[in-house]
């Protein structure tokens, strides 16, 4: 019996088989597309799609994709979204858009956008911390939008609602204040520094955590959070270290989460982050995202399956460096069935990254048709 998208991903979220592997697709920016590959597939699809971008803003690069693209494509969720809050838009293409946390956002080549202005960058004085003009997430304004999508997509009730509140990640946030590798650097060196610049940016995810969750927390079903911790060979930091520094901080983010929501908790990290799972699993995280197929130990999906299967549900796992820019459509449907057979039941599939300049439409589709005609 055929099942609605909605409950196709409840399905997979019990670890139990639904009709197909449920589709993950546009619901939050690591799951959406960048502006130009959205051009070509709406080109190429023939779908007059009206340019918007998640979060309201443009600076990302990433698009909120049209509702006739995400039908076509057979996508089982849909996103809800907060706004991001923005101090100077740029003025031109190629300008540097900074938000309200002060960090300055352009266009960085085949990566897509990504931060170029680091305004915390080189300090160490911890008065800064209070001097600092943090933004403020309390206002409901952030979160109206949300509401109103939340509220419109709980009536239709066919789609698994996803709540994707801009970048709930405490390293994230402090590597686009400092720098990636001045953040990693600060916890060697100045560990006091780097615990207070770490509590700061995690009260004010927090703060937008809380009014997140008070307009839409009772309407979803997933919600993402998340920090990157890997790389393509290993982590970014010791375990040792995350679990003195980073690990509270995520805990205390998923504690708020399952006080105010039933919505089961997505952690976004890329890379090869086997060596912490046992950590996230015993946070209280229910989905692994996105599950980077060809990074370190995350490579070998049946030992991920069997030891992590029974704790988690994976999403993702569809690769977005090799197969869907490089591949053909026969390799990208080969990959589908590969990762779906692997890691089902209790898996959606998507994109390991958001879809970048060099993917072709064909292979989108080919993701697409393959979950449909063959994803069981």
């Amino acid at each position: 019996m055929s099942l609605t998208p909605r409950e196709r991903v409840l399905s997979a979220l019990a670890h139990e088989t639904p009709d197909r592997v449920p589709l993950f697709l546009g619901a939050d920016a690591t799951s959406s597309m960048f502006v130009q590959p959205y051009r070509r597939l709406t080109d190429y699809l023939g779908i007059a799609s009206a340019e918007q971008y998640l979060h309201g803003w443009p600076g990302s690069g990433i698009v909120a994709m049209d509702e006739a693209v995400l039908g076509r494509l057979g996508s089982d969720v849909r996103g809800v979204w907060d706004r991001v809050l923005v101090r100077d838009h740029g003025q031109s293409d190629g300008q540097v858009s900074v938000d309200a946390w002060g960090v300055g956002h352009r266009e960085t080549g085949l990566e897509g956008f990504g931060p170029v202005l680091h305004p915390l960058a080189d300090v160490t004085d911890p008065d800064v911390i209070e001097q600092y003009a943090w933004p403020d997430m309390t206002h409901p304004d952030l979160y109206t939008a949300a509401g109103v999508r939340a509220r419109y997509l709980a009536a239709e009730g066919q789609y698994a609602v996803v709540g994707a509140p801009w970048l709930v990640a405490p390293l994230e946030r402090a590597s686009q204040l400092q720098g990636r590798e001045q953040v990693l650097v600060n916890m060697l060196r100045y560990p006091e520094w780097a615990s207070a610049l770490l509590r700061k940016v995690t009260g004010v995810c927090m703060a937008q955590l809380k009014g997140f969750l008070a307009a839409v927390g009772d309407i979803l079903d997933l919600i993402m959070i998340g920090d990157d911790l890997g790389t393509q060979s290993g982590l970014l930091l010791s375990p040792r270290l995350y679990r003195a520094m980073l690990k509270p901080l995520h805990a205390d983010l998923v504690a708020v989460v399952k006080a105010q929501s039933a919505a089961r908790v997505v952690f976004h990290t890329d890379g090869d982050v086997f060596a912490l799972l046992d950590d996230l699993v015993e946070i209280g995280i229910d989905v692994l995202s996105p599950v980077e197929s060809t990074a370190g130990d995350m490579a070998d999906l049946p030992r991920l399956k069997r030891r992590y299967g029974h704790n988690l549900v994976f999403c993702g796992a569809l690769d977005t460096q090799h197969i869907l820019p490089l591949g053909n459509p026969d390799d990208v449907r080969r990959e589908v069935r590969r990762v779906s057979q692997a890691l089902g039941p209790g898996f959606m599939l998507a994109p390991t990254y958001t879809i970048m300049d060099a993917v072709p439409p064909q292979n989108v589709l080919a993701m697409s048709d393959a979950i449909m005609e063959s994803g069981r």
